[in-house]
């Protein structure tokens, strides 16, 4: 079984990746805002190193969640500094996504996405989903 301190400090260099990608995002949000014309391939490119970066640190905490999972109440309570760093980062992630959100808005407006990487109109659109249940019921 995977000792509480591993899960710790990945949980930490999780964090850390996750603070270099908000400022990776912020950056670019900063450079959409300009009002000329900036070269964009900066940020490309870095998000083109974090993504494999990201996606191992993803694997890595979800072969702890299981494990963390099979861990005793006790085991756990004894632990709260994990709960505090799940907390932390899942509270990063939501803000580079909602960044990242408006990064992509920036971009749609500029008319810098091309057409086949268009967002789904339906995303905008946060009720859709219920909207067609209800439609389906009154039938």
């Amino acid at each position: 079984m995977t000792p509480p301190q591993d899960i710790i400090d990945d949980l930490k260099k999780h964090f850390t990746l996750c603070q270099e990608l908000l400022l990776t995002v912020e950056r670019e949000g900063q450079t959409l805002r300009r009002s000329d014309q900036p070269s964009l391939f900066e940020f490309y490119q870095l998000r083109k190193t974090l993504l494999p970066r990201l996606n191992q640190s993803l694997d890595t905490l979800r072969r702890h969640r299981v494990r963390w999972q099979k861990f005793s109440l006790d085991e756990r309570a004894r632990h709260p500094e994990i709960g505090m760093l799940l907390r932390q980062n899942q509270d990063l992630t939501m803000k580079i996504i909602l960044l990242d959100r408006e990064n992509e808005q920036s971009l749609l407006r500029r008319g810098l996405v091309p057409p086949r990487e268009l967002p789904s109109v339906n995303r905008q659109r946060p009720h859709f989903v219920a909207e067609l249940y209800r439609r389906q019921g009154a039938s």
